[in-house]
């Protein structure tokens, strides 16, 4: 999985952070700290931008709703999917590799009633490589995950897939066309207002060809973010959906539904997909 902006071993982090973002990073100086988007400081912050865009949720709840049997929810993240998906009265397993990411799951799962909060385990592991010993009726990869993974890590996900499906289930996963970026360099800039109050800005940064678009998060306004000022970032893969049918394809898996899904504003354009296992 990227864990943000790559740099030359004993450089600076914030040179990686590329446009206007990197800039506004250069400009703030020590008033600001850098994290990636999945760690502990990282997690309140994917948090609550993820719970801002309910149309993907909506549609892998009702495309769920096709299938039987326990769900496996992968990089299942602070609990964005999870809380819809205990609703469907099934047996959930959520698995996910950061501990930021847990704990906010976690504590959200406390709050919620003992019937449905023991329908769900968290399980601690990497969407890439995990063996949890069982079958499943469905296995869901929201929020566009995938995009986390280079190639070998893609390969490993769709090995785990397959064994854990049991027969007649079904692969649920969500992505983002490579096409929706248009040519040369584009940045895009989104102002995310949360439904916790908080507000952010997400500047988008890809260069034509490259493997992979940088996403760097800033409070906003910037004059009422107290100090140090919290930045967050990460690096997500950029490549056709085409390419993904195909990485199925190779591993099995062969498509039954590619759906595209209501669009949300933005430059985004999701796309759903359902795989089962090849006969």
């Amino acid at each position: 999985m990227s864990t943000g902006p790559s740099a030359a071993p004993g450089a600076d982090p914030r040179a990686a952070v590329p446009g206007r973002a990197g800039a506004l990073l250069a400009e703030l100086g020590d008033r600001a700290e850098l994290h990636d988007l999945y760690d502990e400081a990282g997690a309140p912050v994917y948090h609550a931008i993820a719970g801002s865009s309910p149309l993907e949720v909506r549609e892998l709840v009702a495309a769920l709703r096709s299938t039987s049997g326990a769900v496996l929810e992968l990089a299942a993240g602070s609990g964005r999917l999870t809380m819809p998906l205990l609703t469907l009265g099934r047996e959930l397993t959520a698995l996910e590799l950061a501990p930021g990411m847990i704990r906010i799951l976690e504590e959200r799962l406390r709050a919620v009633p003992a019937a449905r909060r023991d329908r769900c385990t968290v399980v601690p592991g990497d969407m890439s490589s995990f063996e949890l010993g069982r079958e499943f009726g469905a296995v869901v990869l929201g929020a566009t995950s995938v995009s986390l993974l280079d190639a070998t890590g893609r390969a490993g996900l769709y090995r785990c897939v397959r064994r854990h499906l049991a027969p007649g289930g079904k692969f649920l996963l969500t992505a983002v066309d490579v096409t929706d970026f248009g040519s040369a360099t584009t940045e895009q800039v989104m102002d995310v207002d949360c439904a916790d109050g908080t507000r952010f800005r997400m500047y988008e940064h890809w260069t034509e060809g490259a493997d992979a678009r940088t996403v760097t998060v800033f409070p906003h306004p910037l004059d009422t973010a107290e100090l140090p000022i919290t930045v967050c970032t990460t690096r997500i893969g950029v490549f056709p959906v085409a390419q993904l049918e195909a990485e199925l394809a190779l591993a099995g898996l062969v498509l039954t539904q590619r759906r595209s899904l209501p669009a949300t504003g933005s430059h985004h354009h999701d796309v759903l997909l359902v795989a089962e296992v090849a006969a």
